[in-house]
């Protein structure tokens, strides 16, 4: 637990200057005296509103109902049940922080304290409208909204806004400060989103020092291959130009700070069906500031940004792009107050949002197939598709492909079925070793296909199950055969050749990770494979069947089924057995506005906005279909590069 959080600082940041409420918490404990009924408030949490439910009798708070459903599944979701039991137990908003879920706990604490001012009569009944905005009506996109000038309530210039600061936006900020440029960076949260750690790049100073070669025309042409030709060849070569350099800058950065950037190399003569390009660097946070907690990525651009002359408005949305004669000039936000401001960007607006996978709507309706995938969201919380929407309302065009990135990395239990529903709950297992090549059957107890390739391939596979989803199977010598598969990139669970660590090494999964599943229920264990195949809800006779089959081809040392490599193959033999009902775990989406290699949105008819600027996955052009996981850090290693072109280019322009 945390220290509590100082209520004199929550009154000075959003009920200031209220007197009468700065001791609601204080008399709330005591034998006060409240108005008896149901009283509910919001705050912001990191994914959205949190909603705080209480009923008072006249003496006490009898009952209260957390509405954390936008938090992130596994942090603020995971921490309601602990600050609903400290609220009764405080009889007050005065309560501590849950570790790890700080934003989350301090939303809790500020709607309470409302909820008990409301009781007390001290402030209005807040009327918490959640039906009219999780309302589906089918309309994506919805209205542009209108202000009246007078609502406006104060106008900020500078030359670079940007609008959104998380891992693009950061880049964007702290490199048109470094070259002399004056900008404001805006986000939503209270701290901005963070920045992603697995960094795509080609011809980096870590690469050259191991080796590493990549022929960017070759990872052009497997590029437009993934995508099946729709994006824009000359923004996959800008990346391969100049994703390098950018690393090397951000290496730089990390270095003042005392982190160690890997290059995550790949294996010589590790020869597989889908090729690999060893692309990936991934920082080891392992060094603490001052105050003894952990650097973090976002806080390494942040200091460098603001050392430059930056500026961060935070609880800041922006609600809409402004336009005066053709050209983007701004855009209209609510502050932290709640109040309207201006903002107007002399040399332009760079948008960067994240993307919209955490607005289902948006999804239900551009991408449905991909949806009935999924089980689980690692996907930022910011990203509900505001900034692809204002960008449209701006006349600029979006991607009429759409697609997502997805691991399949998400266990669900047996009776429960992949899709919206499972997601929003956040009733699942993080299955991490799931992208492992282990057997992989259909409902039916059947092998279908083979399981080393990309992390989407058995995805999309899950289209034509009638479950939409596999079932992954392994043993007791699983961790003899996941170092013997050499994985690349986030999925692997040993050291790389070169010696950088993995995200999650093997120990994690056997110590933390895999008993928790079984725990749960997400995966099973038993010491038969009919069992197994029964706690699954599998035909027990057809699993034993594909199971026996399997080490046949083990022992043989070739797939004459479907072709699995030599070294991704594994025996099913030594007990105990696990299995999962495996599904996808969604991390964004890739479709986006349309831009050029400045990038510039694009207009309907091709034509570049002026004033405009979109990177990340509010971007588009340069994925579809599936995401080309073999190419590892490929997403950020595009967001990062891009925010720092643009950033530059507009400080200099």
């Amino acid at each position: 637990m945390t220290k509590a959080f100082s209520r004199r600082a929550f009154l000075r940041n959003t009920i200031a200057g209220s007197a009468s409420l700065a001791a609601v918490g204080a008399r709330a404990a005591s034998a006060g005296v409240y108005k008896p009924g149901v009283y509910s408030a919001t705050a912001q949490g990191i994914g959205g509103d949190v909603v705080v439910t209480m009923t008072f009798d006249t003496n006490r708070i009898t009952d209260v109902v957390l509405d954390v459903s936008r938090e992130t599944p596994s942090i603020g979701q995971a921490a309601a049940e602990a600050l609903k039991k400290s609220l009764m137990a405080a009889q007050s908003a005065e309560i501590d922080a849950v570790s790890g879920a700080t934003i989350t706990s301090r939303a809790v604490h500020q709607a309470a304290t409302k909820c008990i001012a409301q009781a007390r009569g001290e402030i209005p009944v807040e009327v918490v409208n959640k039906q009219a905005e999780e309302a589906d009506d089918g309309d994506w996109l919805g209205k542009e909204p209108e202000f009246a000038e007078s609502e406006i309530t104060a106008t900020h210039r500078t030359d670079i806004l940007v609008v959104g600061c998380g891992t693009g936006g950061m880049f964007v900020v702290a490199s048109a400060a470094e070259a002399g440029g004056k900008v404001i960076g805006i986000d939503r949260f209270p701290v901005g989103t963070g920045v992603r750690e697995d960094l795509g790049a080609v011809d980096s100073r870590y690469q050259k020092e191991w080796g590493t070669k990549i022929d960017k025309f070759e990872f052009i042409a497997m590029a437009t291959q993934y995508a099946g030709g729709h994006i824009r060849q000359d923004l996959v070569k800008l990346w391969c130009e100049e994703s390098g350099a950018v690393i090397d800058w951000f290496g730089d950065r990390l270095a003042e700070r005392g982190i160690k950037l890997e290059h995550e190399s790949s294996d010589k003569g590790d020869e597989t069906r889908y090729k690999h390009f060893a692309t990936g660097h991934s920082p080891k946070l392992d060094q603490k500031d001052a105050d003894g907690k952990l650097i973090d990525l976002n806080r390494v651009l942040y200091d460098y940004a603001v050392k430059h002359g930056a500026r961060f408005d935070y609880s800041t949305t922006m609600l809409k792009l402004e336009k005066k004669a053709g050209r983007v000039t701004g855009c209209i936000a609510r502050n932290a107050e709640g109040k309207l401001v201006r903002y107007e960007a002399a040399k332009g607006v760079v948008v960067a949002t994240g993307g919209y996978a955490r607005n289902y709507k948006m999804i239900e309706a551009l991408q449905p197939w991909n949806l009935r995938i999924v089980g689980r969201t690692g996907a930022m919380p910011g990203a509900r598709g505001d900034g692809i929407r204002a960008c449209l309302w701006a006349g600029a065009k979006m991607d009429e492909t759409h697609s997502m990135m997805m691991f399949d990395r998400c266990a669900i239990r047996p009776d429960q079925k992949p899709g919206r529903e499972t997601i929003e709950s956040g009733d699942s297992g993080f299955f991490w070793m799931g992208s492992q090549p282990w057997l992989k059957l259909d409902s039916n107890g059947k092998r279908f296909m083979n399981e080393s390739g990309t992390y989407e391939n058995v995805l999309h596979g899950n289209e034509y199950r009638k479950d939409h989803a596999h079932y992954t199977l392994f043993d007791a010598n699983w961790p003899k055969y996941a170092e013997a598969f050499k994985m690349h990139g986030c999925s692997r669970l040993f050291p790389f050749e070169n010696g950088a660590e993995p995200n999650i090494p093997w120990q994690v999964v056997e110590e933390k990770m895999l008993p928790e599943l079984v725990e749960k229920g997400f995966v099973k264990k038993a010491d038969t494979i009919e069992d197994l195949a029964h706690a699954l809800g599998l035909p027990p006779e057809a699993v034993k069947a594909s199971v026996t089959r399997h080490n046949e081809l083990y022992a043989k040392g070739e797939d004459v089924d479907f072709g699995k490599e030599k070294h991704r193959l594994s025996a099913i033999d030594k007990p105990p057995f696990y299995g999962a009902k495996n599904v996808g775990w969604m991390l964004c989406t890739m479709d986006g506005i349309h831009i050029n290699t400045d990038m510039n949105a694009m207009d309907a008819e091709g034509n570049p906005i002026p004033g405009l600027y979109v990177i990340g996955n509010d971007s588009g052009a340069f994925f579809a279909n599936e995401y080309p996981n073999l190419a590892t850090g490929l997403a950020c290693g595009r967001t990062v590069t891009f925010g720092r072109i643009v950033g530059r280019k507009l400080a200099r322009s």
